[in-house]
């Protein structure tokens, strides 16, 4: 069998967008040649590429395995455009990461910190919700989501949640704030930052509370970990927080950790997209140890 590399591309165009009528707008030919097109590509493959799912098309087990292929020959492709228009050889790796907007900063940057001075790699960065996250690791815009919550893949979606990392979650606030060292006696007697009600940490929070009778004070209900960061720092109250997400100020001494929540833990997860063949560069990020990830250990030595 000879593979047409005209019916591939197509195939490649409408993987990319999951959407028929607009990949033809874009590539200016009617809907019924470039799904004709694809039909070919699968009779020669014997294999079905595309499932529909409502208005949008799905890639199959089998069309997954293709995409990952088309992937390399067109980039390749690419690079050898721009070669000759340029005179440069490009062969940078592009890694295109997702995470969850409520996400750690901190934790982000220490996962991405062994590409950061790579200089054969170029990396692309979006935050967003997990929903919209996932619809763009599903149409493989991205390689990789991190997430705070793992999600469950089936035979449509074959989703791999591996957790990377795991942190206790503490009482932080300003120093000299709290006289008690009993994490009971501070949630009784402060007023508290806490997440909102949908986080995991709320959650598990809110069931040790139930469990010790308290009936804590909450001065302010946040979603945004950066935010709880600010208002942590800036205010009067306790937060219940991973010292990630301060770790800066906790190492400045800006900040202060009375103690640790009980059985309460933030974990961080990397969501991709079950594939036969997994890049050098995912495998090393997917490597680390959780200490690497929240407490990395940054240089200070200027050589």
């Amino acid at each position: 069998m000879k593979l047409n590399y005209h019916h591939l591309f197509y195939f490649w165009r409408v993987a990319r967008s999951g959407h028929l009528t607009r990949t033809a707008e874009t590539l200016h030919i009617s809907q019924s040649a470039l799904s004709g097109q694809i039909r070919k590509l699968e009779e020669s493959l014997g294999q079905q590429l595309f499932v529909r799912e409502g208005r949008r098309l799905k890639l199959s087990e089998a069309g997954r395995l293709a995409f990952s292929y088309a992937e390399d020959i067109f980039k390749q492709g690419e690079e050898l455009a721009e070669l000759f228009a340029s005179g440069v050889r490009p062969n940078r790796e592009l890694v295109r990461i997702g995470a969850v907007s409520t996400l750690s900063r901190n934790f982000q940057e220490g996962f991405l910190r062994p590409l950061l001075t790579r200089e054969d790699l170029e990396m692309s960065l979006h935050s967003g919700n997990l929903e919209e996250l996932l619809r763009q690791l599903a149409a493989h815009q991205l390689d990789l989501v991190l997430s705070n919550q793992p999600v469950q893949g089936n035979e449509q979606t074959p989703w791999r949640s591996r957790m990377v990392a795991r942190q206790p979650v503490s009482i932080i606030g300003r120093p000299g704030l709290a006289s008690s060292d009993e994490v009971i006696d501070l949630l009784r007697n402060h007023t508290l930052i806490v997440p909102g009600t949908k986080s995991n940490i709320r959650q598990a929070f809110e069931q040790v509370c139930e469990y010790h009778r308290l009936r804590p004070t909450i001065a302010v209900e946040v979603d945004d970990m950066a935010m709880m960061r600010l208002l942590t720092r800036d205010t009067d109250h306790l937060a219940i927080l991973p010292p990630v997400v301060v770790r800066d100020e906790l190492q400045a001494g800006t900040l202060q950790e009375y103690g640790e929540l009980p059985g309460v833990y933030e974990d961080f997860y990397a969501i991709s997209i079950r594939r036969q063949f997994v890049s050098p560069t995912l495998s090393a990020l997917l490597s680390q140890t959780s200490e690497e990830l929240v407490n990395p250990v940054v240089s200070t030595d200027p050589s």
